[in-house]
């Protein structure tokens, strides 16, 4: 266990609490191993030897191939079924009806079928829920209303378990595109595309649904080539799934680095115009980057699901009208604003509740009336990782709470969840390993949540060191160059499954420290011996971090956190994100 390993550079406790963890002796000597056959960069070549990349297969690592990491779609049960019954609808010209989720992946997989149809002259209609009146997923009136309109309805990121809303549909095929995890049976459709259906071998299963949905347009082009006809450009639509694929915290592995790797080079053309309306109105000034689609341009394209409009989301990313997109794009930038203030809010007293419950526990949680139900799935993200454990946060009304939970690597949230609702302790409840949603009824919450955490106790959460930060090596600020920030982006993406590497600068001499905005830090360090770099820590002053070091009275300090790039008037320089500092003793 970590806890039995010394604490890397003597860090038992840093000024946020944290234990810092190195990499063990195992590890150090692989990557030496591996900076001596390949000619990386030592920094570049730890990262690589804790993702298990061995000297022959590091050049492939570092430069992903579509080509060579793409399933075949047909390995997925139903697909070549769906697939055809599309062609046909496309053929006959048929009315076509787009279900999709409220989220980022259900709007980036819509919005690539609406692109797709495009192509052949047929718009579909999209129907997106209302996260609160209609709630999560199919419902059997608007199933019933669409299919008494359309010949065919495609479910995307939703409909795996909605077997009554998909019976509804009687006047319509339907198809469902997803990959949230299925039950014993499956739901009456044409077909269900979904890796992680139970009948599946799991193979596939950190694909999101916007790769699910890819995959059946990829099926598609064979088709169409067997006949003798064109097919639309699909690598265009690898910025859609780049995106869905980060904010849907799907596992950063196999053909998914691919897809955000690619995607994000598409992205930088410029082509989508929702995408560079939305990139213009956050202000993005550089290219984008892994970060930029979990973190500025995926809240935003949430903000309509979550607080406002539920089909914004997706109408912006299937748009080609310039004038158009600038509008939607404005009107989720003040969705936005809105949602991060209610966030605040239930941020805040959720924080407090768990605080009070205890944060060592196997899940850490926190229900509230009237807590909006657009913004508890992110309270839920903040909750996880300020603990390092899973997160569940609820909204209650009239009896009745809707939550939402996000887990951490190596602990499956979706199935506990399933099997809560399967044990009658949630009126409904499932998803996928590092996200989910529930219902239960008020005076089952607290049965529900002793039961879920038990459940996550035997998958090891308790044992989970909730202020443990794992860093890769050390680094001087001399060696932190744009070259090597440059060779370690390449063994990215980084996020889920794949967290960024993180280095500590040991006993560096703080020269300047200076509050910016109303809670971020800027650090200017050097090592003494001439070398220096900055630093930037957001929100450095809602914890100790930011007065401890404006305060450093000279004092060495180790400085941690993740190296990135700062780009101003046209210059370029390397910068620490810190994340966490100890006083060098």
């Amino acid at each position: 266990m970590l806890r039995d390993t010394p604490a890397f550079l003597n860090v038992d406790t840093s000024i946020l609490g944290r234990r810092w963890v190195g990499p063990g002796i195992e590890l150090d000597r692989a990557a030496e191993a591996l900076a001596q056959e390949t000619s990386l960069p030592r920094p570049v070549a730890q990262v690589l030897a804790r993702r298990g990349v061995n000297a022959a297969d590091a050049p492939g690592f570092l430069a992903p191939a579509l080509r060579d990491l793409l399933p075949d779609p047909r390995s997925l049960k139903d697909m070549e079924k769906a697939v055809t019954r599309m062609l046909q609808a496309v053929k006959a010209r048929q009315r076509i009806a787009i279900f999709a989720d409220y989220d980022v992946d259900g709007g980036t997989s819509a919005a690539q079928l609406i692109v797709w149809f495009r192509h052949f002259g047929l718009k579909p209609t999209l129907y997106v829920p209302d996260r609160i009146d209609e709630g999560y997923g199919p419902n059997e009136t608007a199933m019933a209303d669409l299919a008494a309109r359309h010949d065919l309805i495609i479910c995307v990121d939703c409909g795996t378990l909605s077997h009554d809303p998909l019976a509804a549909a009687k006047d319509a095929d339907v198809i469902v595109l997803d990959h949230h995890l299925g039950g014993e049976t499956l739901p009456p459709a044409v077909a269900v595309v979904n890796p992680n259906r139970q009948d599946e071998s799991g193979d596939l299963g950190h694909l999101c649904a916007a790769g699910v949905v890819f995959l059946a347009l990829v099926e598609a082009r064979r088709q169409l080539r067997e006949a003798g006809e064109q097919s639309p450009d699909l690598m265009s639509l690898l910025d859609l799934v780049a995106l869905a694929t980060v904010a849907d915290v799907a596992p950063l592995v196999g053909v998914n680095r691919a897809f955000v790797r690619q995607g994000l080079t598409v992205m930088a053309r410029r082509d989508r115009a929702g995408l560079v309306a939305l990139s213009d109105s956050a202000r993005m000034d550089t290219a984008p980057s892994s970060y930029h689609l979990g973190f500025v341009l995926g809240p935003r394209v949430n903000a309509g699901g979550r607080v406002g409009q539920a089909d914004l989301g997706a109408r912006l990313l299937a748009t080609a009208d310039t004038s158009e997109a600038q509008a939607l794009s404005e009107r989720l930038e003040e969705l936005n604003k809105e949602r991060r203030d209610i966030e605040a809010s239930v941020r805040a007293a959720a924080l407090a509740q768990a605080e009070e419950r205890g944060l060592d526990a196997p899940l850490v949680w926190a229900a509230g009336s009237g807590w909006h139900p657009g913004v508890v799935g992110i309270v839920a993200s903040r909750l996880k990782e300020a603990t390092g454990r899973p997160a569940i946060v609820i909204g209650l009304d009239d009896g009745i709470g809707k939550g939402s939970g996000r887990s951490v690597a190596g602990i499956d949230l979706g199935s506990a969840i399933q099997r809560l609702a399967g044990e009658g302790l949630l009126v409904k409840g499932g998803g996928h390993k590092m996200a989910a949603g529930l219902t239960v009824e008020q005076d089952k919450l607290e049965d529900a949540m002793a039961r879920l955490s038990d459940l996550l106790a035997r998958q090891g959460a308790g044992d989970l060191g909730p202020a443990d930060l794992r860093l890769d090596g050390v680094l001087m600020p001399g060696a932190a160059t744009l070259d090597l920030v440059e060779t370690l982006e390449q063994a990215g993406p980084f996020g889920a499954a794949a967290p960024a590497p993180r280095f500590a600068f040991p006993a560096a001499k703080i020269l300047h420290a200076r509050r910016v905005g109303e809670s971020h830090l800027k650090v200017s360090f050097g090592d003494g011996l001439g070398a220096r770099m900055d630093a930037i820590c957001f929100g450095a002053y809602d914890t100790d971090l930011g007065t401890t070091l404006e305060n450093h009275g000279g004092a060495p300090f180790h400085l941690a956190g993740r190296l990135d790039i700062n780009s101003w008037q046209g210059r370029q320089s390397v910068q620490l994100r810190l994340e966490d500092a100890a006083l060098a003793g």
